[in-house]
């Protein structure tokens, strides 16, 4: 190999690795932002039960046993998508840390295709963004449960989930506007 060559794969290598890094970062804030998610969850779990006495005061706007059961729903399937969205990115990270490894046998090397890492990325970030959204409706439901029922009109109520409605759903507008981008540039 002459020089013009060596310096060519040495830079495809470098930018390659500088890739490769970039790609293990971003799975590692989406498992560290999925972690936090989680933890919300069993949050909202543990702060609400059936049965529990509103602080509106009005026996008529307690919550009942069909909106704990809806928030058990919603926060397990929340923690399914979360969990989802941990695990491809792990998986990523793993696939791509044994790709780049020097000191791994050829026979357990990982080969993992662009395309692949692109669809495996995209999966985890389409699993968190829709873990957010039963995580919202899930905190609707704690909402209704500790402040009274939206039905009902509890003004703390209502206030708490317009505010929980408006910020997420922009959060959520950013990063799909930003995963978007970074998948056609």
């Amino acid at each position: 190999m002459d020089e013009s060559e060596n310096k060519y794969a040495m830079s495809s290598i470098g930018r390659s690795q500088s890739t490769t890094s970039i790609h293990v970062t971003a799975l590692d804030g989406l498992v560290n932002v999925n972690s936090l998610f989680t933890i919300a969850v069993f949050v909202g779990l543990s702060i609400a039960s059936p049965g529990q006495r509103s602080l509106e005061g009005r026996s008529a706007c307690d919550a009942g046993p069909d909106v704990a059961r809806y928030l058990l729903v919603f926060e397990v399937v929340s923690f399914s998508f979360f969990l989802f969205s941990s695990l491809v990115a792990q998986g990523l990270k793993l696939a791509i840390n044994l790709l780049n490894s020097n000191d791994i046998d050829e026979a357990f090397r990982a080969h993992i295709n662009a395309r692949v890492l692109r669809l495996g990325m995209l999966a985890s970030a389409v699993g968190s963004v829709m873990g957010c959204l039963f995580l919202v409706l899930s905190m609707v439901n704690v909402i209704q449960i500790r402040l009274g029922l939206l039905s009902c009109g509890s003004q703390p109520a209502v206030r708490a989930v317009a505010a929980l409605v408006t910020l997420v759903t922009t959060a959520l507008a950013v990063y799909i506007a930003t995963v978007f981008y970074a998948f056609t540039h």
